[in-house]
């Protein structure tokens, strides 16, 4: 029988309250995830977990304290709420921590409309198993590949309640099914390997697994024969599949912790241009079917779509209330918290305007430069944006592939970069992060 959350939140408020907290809050997760691994045509590791995690937040005066549990009978919330009152009593004040007015607080207390959860029943260990089998043999399949080194299947769903005594109370539900495979040609020091996986709230909506293989496959043949670039400026072009995280750099430094602690690249840069006057990044947390969407932030307040970037120039930090309070402002409604932590700024389903083009039709204007499909590692400066990724991907000339290329580093600046971008209409609509591939020109190239 599942376990009533907003009653178990319920009584663990008021044994904080009971304790002696000014005011608390109390989020419950409820999760069950389930992970298959199957590797040349048998199973290779399979997981389930299930459980509840308790988060208690309690403020005496302007001190705070969090605490967690995994076990929520009486006398493990009785300590709970001893043991959080007594460390606030002893943290350091903050002017700027409180809970949300009751005024400011979400009307919706559920993610009614928003299609978070299939109501499908879970599926058995064997179906996912499958899954993950039919993924790699569609991989193996292809001329070219010599192994498949993991193809895997999982499905997760959870429950959230966050209540506080300032009145609010509210849940709601997620699902998740998913497929991944990872590909490998070629032997030896020669070796290459790229991956795929597809994961959705429905699992009805999920692509079949030997679209998934055969896709894992034609990644991985691609970067065959790999082999270190020129070194030189060159544009760069941003695949879909990593574009998103270009532009995740411009969120993090408008985050409201950044702006709030000074050590960000875009800290004076409001209402400023930051991107091509042709852009603008809208979030929408309210988006049908998609991972990100939710209908109230960890702290209460109605989460409501935003235009972060309009026109190329920068409308706004991502703020949560403590940040907000730091910097004058109000709340964007973007707190997010775990069991385990205070709320703190995230965003949640953006999306980058698309270009007219192409990816191919870019590449032919891009003439010559790099096709940047997998990164690794990451050196950016928080303070003045400089850029520094380990890259891989296509060699281009002429506008067409010519080669694989790994090995290589791209430097550049990231005001600079974003500034100049020009996009491709290839993004995935399905995703919470929605960016096409990206073109940069004139970064730095380090190979041979």
């Amino acid at each position: 029988m599942a376990q009533d959350l907003a009653a178990l939140t319920d009584r663990l408020l008021n044994q904080a309250l009971k304790a002696g907290a000014d005011a608390a809050d109390v989020l419950a997760v409820d999760g069950t995830s389930v992970s298959i691994d199957v590797l040349d045509g048998r199973l290779e590791h399979a997981e389930r977990s299930e459980g509840i995690d308790l988060g208690l937040r309690v403020l005496v005066g302007q001190k705070q304290a969090i605490v967690s549990s995994s076990l929520f009978d009486d006398a493990t919330l009785t300590t709970m709420a001893d043991r959080a009152v007594s460390m606030a009593k002893e943290a350091p004040e903050d002017p700027y921590i409180g809970l949300a007015d009751t005024a400011e607080l979400a009307s919706a207390r559920d993610a009614s409309g928003l299609e978070l959860f299939d109501p499908t029943e879970e599926p058995p260990a064997a179906e996912l198993e499958e899954d993950a089998r039919r993924a790699e043999v569609a991989a193996i399949s292809v001329a070219g590949i010599s192994k498949v080194q993991s193809a895997s299947a999982g499905y997760g769903q959870q429950r959230l309640h966050l209540t506080a005594s300032n009145g609010f109370s509210g849940g709601y539900q997620r699902s998740s099914r998913s497929t991944s495979c990872v590909a490998i040609t070629g032997e030896g020091t020669g070796m290459e390997r790229d991956y795929f996986g597809e994961s959705r709230i429905f699992q009805a909506d999920l692509p079949s697994p030997e679209s998934i293989g055969q896709t894992a496959a034609e990644r991985t043949l691609a970067r065959a024969n790999a082999r270190k670039p020129k070194t030189g400026s060159f544009p760069v072009m941003f695949d879909e599949r990593i574009s998103a995280s270009l532009i995740g750099h411009l969120l993090v430094a408008i985050n409201g912790s950044m702006i709030a602690r000074g050590s960000s690249w875009l800290s004076d840069a409001m209402g400023q241009q930051v991107l091509p006057t042709n852009m603008t990044i809208t979030e929408d947390p309210h988006r049908i079917r998609v991972s990100g969407s939710r209908p109230f932030d960890g702290e209460g307040l109605a989460t409501r779509p935003r235009q972060i970037v309009k026109d190329g120039i920068l409308q706004t930090w991502t703020l949560d209330l403590s940040n907000a309070r730091k910097l004058g402002l109000e709340s964007t409604a973007n707190a997010s918290r775990g069991t385990s932590s205070a709320p703190s700024p995230s965003v949640s389903n953006i999306a980058l305007t698309q270009g007219n083009q192409s990816q191919t039709d870019l590449l032919k204007d891009m003439g010559t430069g790099l096709l940047v499909t997998s990164m690794i590692g990451s050196t950016i400066n928080p303070n003045t944006g400089d850029y520094s990724r380990g890259a891989s991907g296509l060699w281009i000339e002429n506008g067409q592939p010519q080669y694989a290329v790994n090995e290589c580093t791209i430097a550049g600046n990231l005001r600079d970069m974003l500034g100049g971008l020009v996009a491709a209409n290839d993004a995935r609509l399905h995703v919470s992060r929605v960016v096409p591939s990206l073109l940069v020109e004139g970064l730095t190239i380090a190979g041979s």
